[in-house]
């Protein structure tokens, strides 16, 4: 059957889309749980998590060209590995992004208003529902007009992080301990919070030109543009602030570049983290709406969730219960924990994507297998190695999906008799 979509994308536009998912809030917020746990040795951790990124987008890449079907990894799991660790993907994908949607939210309230965070983050998740269910989303030229005012304000604040010098009146605290490696693969597991978006190149197979040569050479790319970026970024934040005082930031691009004597720069970074933030805040949203709707459609979730509005044509019942969700996680968690949580329930969704690769052939498109093997074995180290609140809460989240599993396939096999 012939493809219902143009293939107009090039690698020049798929390396865009790549960058538009990848660089977005997460650099405003992730940087400073990370600096927290790796000192200075936040660029080694930087590079590890591009490491990670690029093992899982590769993968993702070779099963996105094998099966070109909406569900991302919830498919792949299904087709390659079983249903279970299909269902158990999709899980991940679903808590973890919910997640993610809480930290974006958060990070939104911490910019505009620190001391109104909170209420600020429910009233965007609360907005932002609403848009959705009126079937409001964000377009491709939207995306990439909000990654070109991020990259601009990334770059001012490189500038004044490099180059100026640290205002009157600063005072560098002490370190906050002495860094070990686990903290550098804590730091880590932090910080590929800020590359999540980037397997959404590898769901463009249908729309781009000779996608086995385009999808494989766009990836590596758009994460070696985002890493440097990121890299330059953490260098600037670490002269200015150090890491101490980088660690317990609330706005830790604010205030590098009040501390760098560019305090006239604070509003626009602000207004640049409010906009990328609400622009990633839709994009998740619209993503774990979807991937709950499909998740209820085979009734791996809740079949009352599988509903479609009759004139809006959307998953209005899916989006509400995401909208629900994230308001109600808002309310009881701060953002270095979301984060947390977001990465052990992300990490835990690529490592079904790994093992998922592993099972393809030469003739299916198997990357090389070193690529998937590292992948599942540093999915599952950095997953660990998180702060141990979001390791615990990620185990108990997992474990009640495991039984909700469980249970659902003896309710199944009684209606069966």
């Amino acid at each position: 059957m012939a493809s219902g979509l143009a293939r107009r994308l090039g690698t020049g536009d798929a390396v865009v889309v790549g960058l538009s998912a990848m660089i977005g809030a997460g650099v405003f917020a992730a940087f400073a749980p990370a600096a927290s746990a790796a000192g200075r040795w936040l660029p080694a951790a930087l590079a590890l998590a591009a490491v990670v990124a690029y093992c899982n987008a590769t993968s993702s890449a070779r099963l996105a060209a094998r099966y070109p079907e909406s569900g991302g990894t919830y498919v792949y799991g299904r087709r390659r590995l079983g249903p279970f660790w299909g269902y158990l993907a999709g899980w991940g994908f679903v808590v973890g992004k919910t997640a993610s949607c809480a930290a974006m939210a958060l990070t939104f309230g911490a910019y505009v208003d620190p001391g109104l965070a909170r209420p600020l983050a429910v009233g965007a998740v609360v907005a932002l529902t609403v848009l959705n269910l009126f079937g409001v989303q964000r377009s491709t030229t939207a995306a990439r007009v909000i990654v070109g005012l991020v990259l601009a304000v990334l770059a001012a604040v490189v500038a004044a992080g490099l180059l100026g010098d640290r205002a009157p009146g600063f005072a560098t605290p002490p370190a906050l301990h002495p860094v070990t490696p686990w903290d550098v693969l804590q730091g880590a597991g932090l910080l590929f919070f800020a590359f999540a978006g980037y397997a959404r190149i590898a769901t463009l197979g249908e729309e781009v030109r000779d996608p086995r040569r385009t999808i494989p050479l766009a990836i590596p790319i758009a994460l070696g543009v985002t890493l440097v970026v990121y890299f330059l970024v953490a260098l600037a934040t670490l002269r200015v602030l150090g890491p101490a005082r980088l660690g317990v930031s609330q706005a830790p691009l604010v205030d590098t570049v009040t501390w760098a004597g560019a305090a006239w720069l604070a509003p626009v970074v602000q207004a640049g983290a409010a906009v990328a933030a609400l622009g990633a805040l839709l994009a998740l949203i619209l993503g774990v709406s979807r991937t709950t709707f499909a998740m209820a459609r085979e009734r791996d979730l809740p079949g009352f969730l599988d509903a479609v509005h009759p004139s809006r044509k959307v998953p209005h019942r899916a989006e509400l219960a995401v909208g629900v969700a994230v308001v109600a996680l808002v309310l009881v968690a701060d953002l270095r924990e979301a984060i947390g949580f977001s990465s052990f329930g992300v990490l835990a969704y690529y490592a079904v994507a790994n093992a998922s690769a592993l099972t393809l052939t030469a003739d299916e498109g198997a990357p090389p297998k070193a690529v998937p093997v590292l992948g599942v074995l540093l999915c599952v180290v950095l997953a660990v190695t998180l702060p141990a609140p979001s390791v615990v809460a990620g185990l108990v989240v997992f474990t009640v999906g495991a039984l909700v599993w469980v249970l659902r396939g003896r309710s199944r096999r009684a209606r069966a008799r």
